[in-house]
């Protein structure tokens, strides 16, 4: 043995910075982009915001090399994409030139949206509580029953537990809180402080007018509401002794009544998602193009960058270079999104014209192949990226899906057949709705081959109750 020197040559895949951003940036969604961005300016002196975009008067080094709008490159890189294609206005209009254009009058005043003042559920009950004659011990228990409600205004806790969290040197007993409980039901909305669904009910029964359909539903919703739940119609009409029609007038009775009575109160949690890609339909074809107010402008500090000339040496040169990568690779980003949400707009045109039940199965291998990328790139797009089209905004994954064979030899989305049992449950009849069996037979008959079990599934996604509980009297 002994020690040689030999020289081999090899290749392998390295990932350099640049291509590391550029992967990183494009499995980011819009509200991460932008703060990955804001991190960028707040280290970066050299990069800045495009307040006034000026694309007919480009940025230039002090080199002549251009720094916004890259052209294509020896390392393959896109050209620019077009930025400015859509504007909300244009959404559900047929253009008949392929560049769109804002019809809005200059007088009208723009969507802006104002949040109203929010009243909370303890807010709403406090106000009442002010205005009751009650001695202090007595509003300080109801108050203490107010901070015991869920946000769906029912009293979680048995008055015993609230007994025993209190201090014994308070002395509260349990007839106490009862009577304060009675005072909290009394209060607005109908059926606040229930213990329960059934309690629920019935208070707020007890404050409507009384009449036989009102006596009925009572007795119901205090002794067989489990019956009414499962649609067990022919034991309930036994056990409270009614007629079809006595039953049918109190059971729309009781689904006038707010099982919830303090949701209303409950803040809404409504999640905002800015649109990457606005579809719309040019010239009778659909088109996707880049949404501008989702895409940052960026370019390069002029001031800082004309300092620089002739300093290739200073440590600001290198903070340049990351200001070019990045406004490249968010260009590139969006080019790239832009391709894809093309491509499936071609594979899926029947759905913008006809809806989900034209939905055709789609993969990402397909995608990927058509477009020339590799799958897991394609993945990364269509991960939290969001499409503005006529018939909604939509997750870029939500037009792919698997398939299920059909009679033909051919192939029916899961998106579509899904959509075909909701079609036929809307319109089945409801003294007689349609099996799974029966869906799937229905199904079979229009040459989508699908089991029983496959159509429960896919009637439980839908969050569709089974024919028991469908059923109407």
């Amino acid at each position: 043995m002994k020690q040689t020197l030999q020289l081999k040559l090899s290749q392998h895949l390295a990932l350099t910075p640049q291509l590391q951003q550029s992967i990183r940036l494009l499995q980011l969604s819009t509200l991460e982009l932008n703060q990955e961005i804001e991190n960028f300016l707040q280290e970066n002196p050299l990069l800045e915001r495009e307040d006034e975009p000026a694309p007919e008067t480009p940025l230039y080094s002090a080199s002549g090399d251009a720094l916004q709008a890259p052209r294509e490159s020896d390392d393959g890189a896109a050209p620019e994409p077009n930025f400015g294609d859509a504007s909300p206005a244009d959404w559900l209009s047929e253009g008949d030139a392929a560049t769109p254009h804002d019809d809005r009058n200059d007088d009208e005043p723009s969507y802006v949206e104002v949040q109203a003042a929010f009243t909370s559920l303890r807010d709403h009950l406090g106000t009442q509580l002010a205005m009751m004659p009650l001695s202090e011990r007595d509003r300080s228990l109801v108050r203490l029953l107010i901070e015991a409600l869920d946000d769906d205004g029912y009293l979680a806790q048995s008055l015993e537990e609230l007994v025993d969290m209190l201090p014994l040197e308070l002395e509260v007993d349990l007839d106490e809180l009862q009577i304060a409980l009675k005072h909290l039901q009394n209060f607005d909305p109908p059926g606040i402080g229930a213990r329960s669904a059934s309690e629920c009910l019935a208070l707020q029964l007890a404050n409507l007018p009384d009449s036989k359909a009102r006596g009925l539903a009572l007795k119901i919703v205090r002794n067989h509401l489990d019956q009414l739940a499962a649609r067990d119609y022919v034991r309930l009409r036994k056990a409270v002794a009614c007629s079809e029609d006595e039953l049918r007038e109190a059971q729309a009775l009781i689904r006038s009544l707010n099982p919830r009575p303090g949701a209303q109160y409950s803040p809404a949690d409504t999640r905002y998602v800015i649109p990457d890609v606005v579809v719309r339909k040019v010239r009778g074809q659909w088109t996707a193009s880049l949404n501008a107010e989702a895409m940052p402008r960026l370019r390069i500090n002029r001031l800082y960058a004309n300092i620089l000339q002739g300093q290739r040496g200073s440590g600001l040169a290198s903070q340049l270079q990351e200001a070019k990568w990045l406004i490249k690779n968010v260009q590139q980003r969006f080019e790239t999104i832009q391709r894809v949400s093309q491509a499936i707009v071609d594979r899926q045109r029947q759905f913008f014209e006809h809806g989900e039940v034209a939905m055709r199965p789609l993969t990402l291998r397909e995608i990927a192949d058509q477009l020339g990328l590799h799958e897991s790139t394609i993945s990364r797009v269509t991960t939290q990226k969001y499409m503005a089209s006529p018939r909604g905004v939509y997750e870029l994954k939500y037009f792919f899906g698997s398939h299920v064979a059909t009679e033909a030899g051919g192939a029916a989305s899961s998106t579509a057949i899904r959509a075909l049992i909701k079609q036929l449950v809307g319109a089945e009849d409801g003294k007689k709705p349609l099996s799974d069996a029966q869906l799937a037979d229905i199904l079979g008959q229009q040459g989508i081959v699908v089991a029983r079990r496959t159509v429960a599934k896919y009637r439980e996604a839908l969050s569709i109750p089974p024919v028991n509980l469908r059923k109407s009297i």
